[in-house]
């Protein structure tokens, strides 16, 4: 008899492609003697490849190596290679429709991701706006699995185990963490202003944390030249900040840290997903976007998120639209002390855990 091996397709930004990870080890750990090959951007290996024995990991670079139908026909011909029985495209654009295409014609099982962009356009409609709860991307990748014939429960909890990522793995970097201290990480960028908190108001609720926590540790995650700029003021205005890009090199060593901090701050980015792998409470801050999207990091609290009632609220799916008023009021407007606040009693909670 045939094994079965099934090709999840997800590309895309970081946040997205982490979306699929605890569908991807759920279905992993309930079908034991399902092959399952993951195709994605190569930089996203760490974030699967310790997920399952039975989960692989294939790395294509779509701008370069396989760009252009030559390139998909090239990338199609190596994928057809490795005896797939089924393709789950978890991403729907042009790129992998015309991947799943090939593979519709040769007969293979093939199913794709709804994206429903008619239920989200309701959300970000300037006049007639209907706030409704849309079904998550995690509901959404399950659904495809359903219909190849994989139904789940999605149970996932973390990439790493209850203890955490190997912590002797970045000790040196990092040092050791006591156990007076609370570890907390804070990821002030996104892609788009829209989902920026401003940057003077973050640094208010670092100082107000540690007038709190003396003693706490603040990590500050980002990448990139102007991100990193600001992440070295901040720490050398706060000497108990580090900037973990500079301590820390892959991607692995970054999950490891978030693995063990008490809680994260971030924007609706990608490392609220990230500490959402490893089982780290988030306390996210959400301006032009909404949770209601289905963009929400994977089993985080309600109560964690932050945002203001607004009507202008949602006015954007991605946080890449212009602001309709010009003054990002529902960023500005949150309070330093109620982000504080709301960090305080995840830290109050975790204790008493």
């Amino acid at each position: 008899m045939k094994t079965e091996h099934l090709l999840i397709i997800r590309f895309s930004a970081l946040g997205d492609v982490a979306m699929t990870v605890p569908i991807v080890s759920s279905l992993a750990r309930q079908y034991p003697d399902l092959r399952i090959t993951v195709l994605s951007r190569s930089f996203m290996r760490p974030l699967f490849e310790d997920i399952a024995p039975n989960v692989g990991f294939m790395g294509a670079d779509l701008k370069k190596e396989y760009h252009g139908i030559r390139g998909l026909n090239a990338l199609y011909r190596r994928l057809v290679a490795k005896n797939f029985t089924a393709v789950a495209d978890l991403h729907n654009v042009l790129r992998s429709s015309y991947l799943r295409m090939r593979f519709n014609v040769a007969r293979y099982r093939v199913e794709h991701i709804d994206k429903n962009r008619k239920g989200r356009r309701t959300l970000t409609k300037k006049e007639g706006k209907q706030l409704v709860r849309q079904q998550s991307s995690f509901e959404k990748y399950a659904d495809v699995l359903a219909r190849l014939g994989y139904p789940i429960k999605m149970d996932f909890v973390s990439i790493f185990p209850p203890e955490g990522g190997p912590m002797g793995e970045i000790v040196d970097a990092i040092g050791e963490k006591k156990g007076f201290q609370q570890w907390i990480g804070v990821a002030p960028f996104a892609a788009h202003n829209g989902k920026i908190y401003p940057q003077e108001k973050t640094l208010e609720v670092i100082k107000q944390l540690l007038v709190k926590h003396p003693s706490a540790r603040i990590f500050l995650f980002g990448g990139g030249d102007n991100e990193l700029a600001v992440m070295k003021k901040w720490a050398a205005e706060v000497t108990q900040c580090t900037v973990v890009p500079e301590k820390l090199k892959g991607f692995r060593n970054e999950l490891i840290l978030m693995s063990h901090l008490d809680v994260m701050l971030s924007m609706d980015s990608a490392n609220m997903h990230l500490a959402s792998l490893v089982a780290t409470p988030v306390v996210s801050i959400w301006g032009a976007t909404h949770p209601f999207a289905g963009f929400a990091g994977w089993n985080q609290a309600e109560e964690n998120i932050i945002q203001l009632d607004m009507p202008c609220r949602p006015c954007s799916i991605y946080g890449n639209r212009p602001c309709l008023r010009g003054d990002y009021a529902c960023l500005n407007d949150i309070a330093p002390e109620r982000i504080v606040d709301r960090i305080e009693e995840t830290l109050e909670k975790n204790h008493r855990a």
